[in-house]
């Protein structure tokens, strides 16, 4: 029987320690009610005693959501723990998460201190945080890099003060994943009362292995993940939520399931991504850019007969509407066939080769082919085709009248002329046009780009038109930058008819 993985998501605190990325709290509740629809089952909310803005952060946020348990962080310290009580009291659920160094660098170096020692403040944090809550989760600091037999000790004996998550971290990112599988293993079948609290794991991603580690730790008995969207943390970040969840969902036959709404992690990512200025890496496993992207010709023509030729995710499953088959040199026919066609257009085998040919020609200079590159070598032949034509465009503007615009059109072979004025001589025309097609558009966005230089300068423009709930793409490129620009907009809605 599957066992049910919690996630603690911990962007809001580990995630917002990276320089420069601090959010304020309208952000924060906007990022915490993000994570309650993304379906985490903790959100570590911050660290109130650290300041004000921490403080007001976790009781706003407390407020705001009501599923996941608010969780406060605390040092082994009896005040810290007075602090985060405070800031937790609106919470629906709340979690106090307290702890202290168990590694001999901590115990020696950074507390001064000594093995008993800390065991008795473990015990004693965790006693106190119990007269506040009745869940509380205790974190053996650096245990990455503990003996396992004295991690082992202080484990049960914060069980028996009363922890019900223990959080066994990966600090420094150390560990390699079949040691941290082993800590995991070594707890699971040492500690006596380990049945009576959860084991969590904690990894940081130092040495690009956090979320290997964190693989492990499932594997050998962890129950809860400690994970940040888009892996963010302090140095190197932390494990990443989307990386563990859809490795988790892809190997069906792992016993262990989490109940993250997979469909929201694309647009939560982008949220933080955009709030906290931090961009995400192009080839970031599931939600960089490239993630499921495809310019190899062998690729795409795989991926254009199968999707799981080369994708073990659909990407509908984290949010993202489709592959996306990006057109470089390297790509072949197929690919560019398949991009014509959602372009509507649609040519012969001889006509693709024709085109093939000045694509790859083109593909050598700009590295990069973009829609519009694709209409520009399309050109005119594929525009003789169109439903609609334009026939002869006439405009009247000028600082001291009003602008106005004749158009004449020829619809299936069909003269039909009109008049309208606008806000310009654009405006106008595009008014005209509509008057003739009597089809109800929305013009959704307009962009004018030059090719070349100069007064006499060719440019592009790109069109993008609404009708009852689809989107419409239209092209052209000309001197004329009124004439292209109905050309472009007569090009889209020819799509519609």
């Amino acid at each position: 029987m599957s066992e049910k993985i919690i996630v603690f998501d911990t962007t809001l605190r580990d995630g917002e320690q990276v320089p420069g990325c601090q959010l304020n709290t309208v952000e924060k509740i906007e990022v915490a009610r993000a994570l309650e629809l993304l379906g985490v089952d903790v959100i570590e909310a911050g660290f109130p005693i650290s300041s004000p803005g921490d403080f007001h952060s976790v009781v706003e946020i407390s407020k705001a959501v009501t599923k996941p348990v608010i969780c406060g962080l605390t040092r082994a310290v009896e005040k810290d723990i007075d602090v985060a009580a405070e800031a937790l009291q609106y919470a629906k659920r709340k979690r106090i998460h307290t702890g202290i160094g168990t590694s001999p660098y901590h115990i020696k170096y950074k507390l001064n201190s000594t093995p008993d020692k800390i065991m008795e403040r473990a015990v004693a944090a965790v006693k106190y945080a119990k007269k506040f809550v009745e869940d509380v989760e205790f974190y053996a600091e650096d245990a990455g890099r503990s003996d396992n037999e004295y991690l082992a000790r202080v484990v049960e004996a914060v069980i028996a003060a009363g922890a019900t998550v223990v959080n066994i971290p990966d600090t420094t990112g150390y560990c390699l994943p079949h040691e941290f599988g082993e800590k995991i293993r070594y707890l699971m079948e040492n500690v006596s009362n380990v049945h009576k609290a959860v084991i969590s794991t904690h990894c940081h991603n130092d040495l690009g292995m956090a979320t290997a580690n964190t693989i492990e730790g499932v594997l050998n008995g962890a129950r809860q993940v400690e994970v940040t969207l888009n892996g963010i943390g302090e140095r190197a970040g932390n494990t990443s939520l989307e990386e563990v969840v859809m490795i988790l969902k892809s190997h069906k036959n792992l016993p262990v399931y989490t109940e993250i709404n997979t469909k929201q992690i694309y647009k939560t990512s982008r949220l933080v991504s955009s709030l906290m200025n931090m961009p995400i890496q192009p080839n970031k496993a599931i939600v960089g850019r490239n993630a499921f992207a495809h310019s190899s010709g062998i690729h795409q023509d795989g991926v254009l007969k199968n999707r799981e030729n080369y994708e073990i995710i659909n990407p509908k499953d984290v949010g993202i509407k489709e592959s996306s088959i990006q057109l470089t040199a390297r790509s072949g026919r197929a690919a560019l066939k398949h991009r014509l066609k959602i372009l509507g257009y649609d040519f012969s085998k001889d006509e693709i080769d024709k085109i093939y040919d000045r694509f790859l020609a083109l593909a050598d200079k700009k590295k990069d082919i973009k829609d519009d590159d694709l209409r520009a070598l399309v050109g005119k032949a594929a525009r003789e085709d169109r439903a609609i034509k334009l026939e002869l465009l006439q405009v009247v503007c000028g600082k001291s009248s009003v602008p106005m615009a004749t158009v004449r059109l020829k619809i299936n072979n069909e003269i039909h002329s009109a008049t309208a004025s606008g806000n310009g001589p654009i405006d106008a025309a595009f008014t005209a046009v509509k008057q003739l097609v009597k089809r109800k558009v929305n013009l959704e966005e307009f962009l004018i780009q030059a090719i070349t230089r100069g007064s006499d300068d060719l440019g592009k423009v790109h069109v993008q038109i609404e009708n009852r709930g689809k989107l419409y793409y239209g092209f052209s490129a000309s001197t004329d930058i009124i004439t292209g620009a109905v050309e472009a907009f007569v090009d889209a809605i020819s799509k519609i008819i």
